[in-house]
């Protein structure tokens, strides 16, 4: 036993929980005797003052039972912690308040496609609290243009600080690694080098407001299937190349405020709980100092989950408040633990707008992140196809036929918590009125009709994460069909595919077209093609379909993905060559689904027939396990190493005009401490575009078995005119060489001749050039142990 300040503890903290009230007694004595010297202003309060001294003494004025609550959030339902507020209606939840000591809730808010808020409060008539719906993040990445995220994570920003919000639950950025993942619409690419380049501008543009951003979920969080009890089982190779990458290079470019942990297990312990992933990878190798949280109810042991590292457990309950409470009477949680974990909370909470008394408007300026919508989505489009050059709209195209339900009612973007409650959506129909394009009246009256009457026969939703069933596809007759052929220009066709939180998506469908759709496809494709016009299919989808049964039907395919609220006049500003193209694939389109590497393992294994539905009607799934048989065959890197040839691969997208490559040069031959390539692209065509350069790096045969290519370093080059050129340079780091060598417990570049392939796709390779490392370098050992325990290795096996 010791004393400190005339107070007593036991070495085990507490004996019982009656003893907090007498150690905050203690606390509250020890404070009244230094406030006799202490300034009228705390330290703590005075943010002329370092920041982590401002943390250690408000740490040390707290009682035990107020640290016990800080590390909780406020819940959401009856029966979870109680001091919530409803400052910002719809929001995902809000940190515990002190305020006897002047700490305010801090406001944690959805989402990755925009602030996800409710647009209406009660006893407000006379305002409206809509947020801005941006592309999905798909869209974004399809840029390949990290000022474009910036921009858009600057107006998301703009909004979440005005609205008084404190930390937005974005950007998520799960590698896509099979396309029916229900949530790979929130996030970037098959590919962590894209994810993580286009997190860190997100996150840079955003925090520039003085508000916080989340990276999500980390780790290994790719599907939805019982995604709450679902154990990820990978091997540690996969997980540092692949699923952790992309968070290691968001994380240091760019420290964002927050990391949330996700639901699944990794190799057998909850990612929540495991303290090699979220204390020895993520403070200990990467240096990350920011606050780590749960995602909402994720694990099954708060004290577990402290003591790994996971700060701030949302969105709390009463359940997990009283396990820590007795975790801290029995000693099974000590003081240094929960003070550890309550410093990275109190420095996101002094951090906050919500602390430092902003004086939000809750009217950002939406009228200007509209535009940046608008512009974001175009320079989102991937043309796909464009044969006999039926786009851009030429002067002769006036009279439109429009297809498809899709055409009438665009998707903005995916459902559940990625969804955002904007004021409008602008459809294709409604952007090529706005154009001057004549719209076929007696189509518009077909497909209104029938959208009107196959929506009230929908049933209503039960919950926010609930997702309707799609609008059967209209079958029209062929006099419809023949009529509209003779009497316009063109006909578009809009292909719809919608997904969301909680549930992953299907190959018949969905990946796969209906059969009414791929009817519509022959029939449009054959009437239209009779009268000698051209056909453009449109996809306004959020995950990767199936295409190449049926692309050779139609002259054009235009992938405008989601786009957000501005979806329709973003897509006709490419349609008719306001905007050249310039958008490339962040993902892989497999020819079909079969030719998925992880197509035989997702969504893996029920080991439990219990099905776990909590007190809201709620599923949390049963038991289940996945195994990453693939490794680090994800994408383009299985595609290209096992000549599987995709119907369009990473990288892949069309221009209105053409680019040539020179020869590129290396500023050695013999690689050192970096080594610097150039490429001479040049505008060889007729009309101005931008290029996507990409650099793919092929490393020597022997040792480490590798994947023939991978992704190293991509720019998107100016707006080039008719015969301009621009030089473009790349410098590659050792980091950029080296591959996880599990035996070594270390990055290894090794030694060999490389190869640098510079091109327009990971297919479309036209210029390359190689240089040599002299030895073997250990670029960054590890501290970590990751890898699965034996008896789930021979599961991959």
């Amino acid at each position: 036993m010791r004393t400190t300040g005339g107070c007593r503890t036991t070495s085990t903290l507490l004996t019982t929980l009656v003893l907090v009230g007498a150690l905050a007694a203690c606390q509250d004595q020890s404070a009244t005797v230094e406030s006799a010297t202490a300034p009228a202003t705390p330290l703590y309060q005075d943010t002329s003052r370092p920041l982590a001294e401002r943390v250690e003494d408000l740490l040390r004025r707290l009682t035990l039972e107020q640290k016990a609550r800080l590390v909780m959030g406020t819940g959401l339902q009856a029966g979870d912690i109680t001091n919530n507020n409803s400052k910002v209606p719809g929001v995902a939840g809000y940190s515990y308040a002190l305020p006897e000591l002047g700490v305010p809730s801090i406001v944690l808010a959805d989402g990755p496609a925009g602030l996800r808020i409710q647009p209406e409060r009660a006893g407000v008539a006379d305002a409206t609290f809509y947020a801005t719906a941006f592309p999905i993040a798909t869209v974004l990445a399809s840029s390949w243009d990290p000022a474009v995220l910036e921009s858009v994570g600057a107006a998301m920003g703009e909004e979440v600080k005005e609205y008084g919000v404190d930390i937005l639950l974005a950007p998520g950025m799960n590698i896509h690694r099979n396309p029916l993942g229900g949530r790979n619409f929130e996030y970037y690419s098959e590919d962590p080098l894209l994810s993580g380049k286009m997190a860190a501008a997100a996150v840079r543009g955003a925090q520039q407001h003085g508000v916080g951003t989340t990276l999500k979920h980390f780790v290994a969080n790719n599907q939805e299937t019982n995604r709450l009890q679902l154990d990820t089982v990978t091997s540690e190779r996969a997980l540092r190349e692949l699923y952790m990458r992309g968070f290691e290079i968001a994380i240091k470019e760019a420290s964002p405020a927050a990391i949330m942990s996700s639901y699944n297990k990794v190799n057998g312990t909850y990612v929540s709980q495991h303290k090699a992933l979220l204390t020895d990878v993520l403070r200990s190798e990467w240096a990350y100092d920011g606050l780590i949280m749960s995602d909402w109810y994720a694990g099954d042991d708060p004290v577990q989950q402290l003591q790994a590292g996971n700060n701030l457990i949302m969105p709390g309950s009463a359940d997990f408040a009283a396990r820590i409470d007795a975790a801290l009477a029995t000693g099974q949680l000590d003081a240094a633990t929960l003070d550890a974990n309550v410093r990275h909370v109190l420095n996101a909470i002094l951090r906050s707008p919500s602390y430092n008394q902003y004086r939000y408007s809750d009217k950002p300026d939406l009228a200007a992140h509209a535009a940046v919508a608008r512009q974001a989505a175009a320079e989102g489009v991937v043309l796909l196809r464009n044969e006999n050059n039926a786009l851009p709209l030429g002067a002769q195209i006036s009279n439109i036929a429009l297809l498809g339900n899709t055409s009438y009612d665009f998707i903005s973007g995916g459902t559940g918590s990625g969804d955002v409650n904007e004021a409008y959506t602008v459809s294709l129909e409604q952007a090529l009125a706005l154009a001057g394009y004549n719209i076929d009246a007696a189509l518009t009256t077909i497909y209104r009709d029938h959208i009107a009457t196959a929506k009230a026969n929908q049933p209503p939703k039960q919950n926010f994460l609930d997702m309707l069933p799609p609008l059967p596809e209209l079958t029209l007759a062929t006099s419809d069909l023949q009529r509209a052929a003779a009497s316009n220009d063109i006909g578009l066709i809009t292909i719809g595919r919608n997904s969301g939180e909680s549930r992953d998506r299907t190959v018949e469908a969905d990946f796969n077209l209906t059969a009414a759709e791929l009817q519509l496809l022959r029939e449009s494709a054959a009437a239209f093609h009779a009268a000698g016009k051209p056909v453009v299919v449109v996809l306004n989808i959020g995950n990767v379909i199936e295409t190449a049964s049926w692309r050779d039907l139609v002259d054009a395919i235009v992938l405008p993905w989601q786009g957000g609220q501005e979806a329709g006049n973003a897509l006709v500003d490419v349609l008719k060559g306001a905007i050249n193209p310039a958008a490339r694939l962040p993902s892989s389109f497999p020819q079909q689904y079969a030719d998925v590497p992880s197509a035989s393992a997702f969504p893996g294994e029920e080991l439990s027939d219990v099905e776990t539905i909590d007190a809201n009607g709620f599923s949390w799934g049963k038991p289940a396990r996945v195994s990453y048989n693939e490794g680090i065959y994800v994408g383009y890197r299985y595609y290209d190493s096992f000549q599987i040839a995709p119907a369009y691969p990473f990288g892949f997208g069309l221009s209105y005009t053409q680019f040539s490559y020179a020869s590129a040069v290396t500023s050695s031959a013999q690689f050192t401490d970096s080594l610097t390539v150039s490429v001479a692209v040049t505008n060889s065509g007729a009309v101005a575009g931008r290029e996507v350069v990409q650099l793919y790096l092929s490393a020597p045969a022997g040792g480490l078995e590798k994947p023939v290519h991978e992704l190293k370093a991509f720019q998107r080059t100016a707006q080039l005119m008719p015969d301009e050129q621009q030089v473009l340079s790349f410098t590659l780091s050792p980091r950029d060489l080296a591959s996880f060598d599990p035996a070594q417990r270390a990055w290894v570049a090794a030694a060999g001749s490389y190869r640098i392939g510079i091109g327009a796709s990971s297919r479309d390779i036209s210029s390359e050039v190689e240089f040599t490392l002299a030895a073997d370098v250990v670029v960054e050992t590890v501290t970590a142990q990751l890898a699965p325990a034996r008896e789930l290795l021979e599961l991959q096996r």
